[in-house]
């Protein structure tokens, strides 16, 4: 695909299912969500190329959608890197580096660190009873290997870690690192095992919390995360069939 290519006239998955986008989004979250979600899917596997247009209108025909959930799905994946808004010229896939991408994960990977270290000795009973029932939820859906489903589960879990700190700045500082790496943090999934590492990886993490090593905690959160990092980059230089 050429930088001149312009995105919005592939059919959307969903269609493979019998699924329309709309039935989707309202089973998952909003349509702005799901045309969200779609985009970042096609940049992050390379479908839509760096450089390449995104037609609003194209997407919302895409979408059975008007353009103003565009809009808002597009402002999303803008903070979050993967596209760039230019007045008056539109909008373009960005080039985003290896090195960038490795970076922004190193400093997540720190700040979970730092999240299950203060959750570990400040959460309440409530709060550690509601992180374990998440963990066990999460392990049909591992057995299935639903990513869509998978992906919601872990931002529960980690966001209950946010929380669990107590810390009300640091809870904005991670959600907003969060939701600019949402994209590649999905995307990580579709690596080959990655769902049930990364459920195993949460068991070890949730062992050292109810045992009250925060400090262990943070060491296989920090790891966590960078494993991510890695499979991340290993799915976005794999050849697509």
């Amino acid at each position: 695909m050429t930088d001149t290519t312009t995105a919005g006239l592939r059919k959307p998955d969903s269609e493979d299912d019998g699924m329309s986008p709309i039935a989707r989004s309202g089973a998952g979250g909003t349509l702005a969500e799901a045309i969200r979600v779609g985009l970042a899917d096609e940049i992050t596997s390379g479908a839509l190329a760096p450089g390449t247009e995104i037609d609003e209108q194209a997407v919302a025909g895409r979408f059975g959608a008007s353009r103003t959930p565009v809009r808002e799905a597009l402002r999303q994946l803008a903070a979050s890197g993967l596209v760039v808004i230019e007045p008056r010229r539109g909008v373009r896939v960005a080039a985003l580096t290896a090195n960038d991408l490795g970076e922004l994960f190193e400093l997540m990977a720190e700040t979970e660190a730092l999240c299950i270290r203060l959750a570990t000795y400040r959460m309440t009973a409530v709060e550690r009873v509601a992180l374990q029932m998440l963990h066990r939820q999460s392990a049909p859906i591992v057995g299935r290997n639903d990513v869509d489903r998978y992906d919601q589960h872990n931002r529960d879990f980690h966001t209950s870690i946010y929380r669990g700190s107590h810390n009300s700045a640091l809870v904005d500082h991670a959600t907003g690192l969060r939701l600019r790496l949402a994209p590649f943090r999905r995307a990580q999934f579709r690596g080959e095992q990655r769902l049930q590492q990364s459920h195993s990886e949460h068991e070890a993490i949730l062992s050292q919390v109810l045992q009250g090593d925060g400090e262990a905690a943070g060491r296989l959160m920090r790891a966590h995360m960078l494993t991510a990092s890695a499979t991340l980059a290993e799915y976005l230089v794999a050849p697509r069939g």
